[in-house]
Parts: C-alpha cells; structure tokens; sequence
C-alpha cells in the first residue's frame, strides 16, 4: 500500500544539512513506492500558538498563517517526518512553534501514526540529540495512535554543506525506503 509521507523541514537555512536529510528520506520513500512531499518552513509565515484552545472545538486555528495549510498536510499523512538543526541540544524554535501550531490535531481523526526524526548538529556527541528527542516523544505521546519510528542523527556537521559525503545521508535514504 502505497503511504502517504509528509517531511516538514525546520531549518532557517534554505540549504541546510538537515534539509538535506529530508531530501534523502524523500528520495528513498519515493523509490519504495511512496508518495513524498517536504515541506520548508524557511519561507513561510507561521506565528506562535496563543492558547486560546478554540481549535479543540473548531479543528482550525483562529490565526491566519501558513501553519493552517501544513496542519491539514499533517492531519492526511500517513507518516510525519520532522527534519530540524539541533540548537543548543534541542530542536529548531521553527519545529517547536510548528508542533505549537498542530494543536488542532489533537481532537481531530488524524491519518499518521509513524513519525521520524532526522536532525543534524555540530556537537559530535551522541547525546546531541536526546533534548529534541524527548520534545518530539511529548508532543507523539500525546497522539496515542502514533509512534517514533526512527532517528537519523547528524553529528558533528560545521556549517552548511557539512553533510556532503556523510553517511547520515544514507541512512536518511535507507529510513525513508523503509516505509511499506
């Protein structure tokens, strides 16, 4: 059966290392017959979640941005890829404020349930990402049809370009050809 991949890419950067990440995973999800579509939050408008809960009942946000569109993206995926830079050990403030922003899923009939993460850093160490990995597990844990499937972890990338030649590249491929 054919799935539905959505990637929302985080980064500022329109060339950077964890979009590229997305690209491979798009790349090997496309090759093993699925349909994939990123998309860049680098150029879009997306504002901060107010609280006000008025999408619990409307399943629409009251703001009126670019993050109503990815939403809906979102709630019609099969599997939700997060792709973001790691900033001092935690997630981009861009995937953060998108996740904010999926609040009107929450009482919604969502489609995914498999979710991934590919995240790139400077800092070499394996615990780089563990911050964004726990962010990422309280906003999944809160979807009880959903699970982290995979992370792609990009470690000690300087600057962009600095995943040309890496094998995360390849595991990004590998993870996204893994969807069936």
């Amino acid at each position: 059966m054919t799935k539905k991949v959505l990637i929302i890419a985080t980064s500022p950067r329109k060339n950077g290392n964890s979009n590229r990440l997305a690209e491979e995973f798009a790349n090997g999800a496309k090759e093993a017959g699925n349909s994939a579509e990123i998309v860049y939050l680098y150029d879009k408008q997306i504002n901060f979640c107010k609280g006000c809960l008025a999408c619990q009942k409307t399943h629409h946000c009251v703001i009126k941005d670019d993050a109503n569109q990815i939403v809906e993206k979102m709630k019609n995926s099969d599997v939700i890829v997060w792709a973001t830079p790691i900033y001092y050990y935690e997630m981009s403030g861009q995937m953060k404020t998108m996740i904010d922003r999926s609040n009107p899923l929450f009482s919604d009939d969502y489609s995914f349930r498999d979710i991934y993460l590919l995240a790139t850093a400077a800092d070499s160490g394996d615990y780089s990402m563990d911050g964004a990995i726990k962010g990422l597990q309280g906003w999944i844990d809160c979807f009880e049809k959903t699970a982290l499937k995979g992370v792609v972890k990009g470690l000690g990338l300087e600057g962009v370009g600095a995943i040309e030649g890496k094998n995360a590249l390849k595991e990004a491929f590998e993870l996204g050809k893994s969807i069936n």
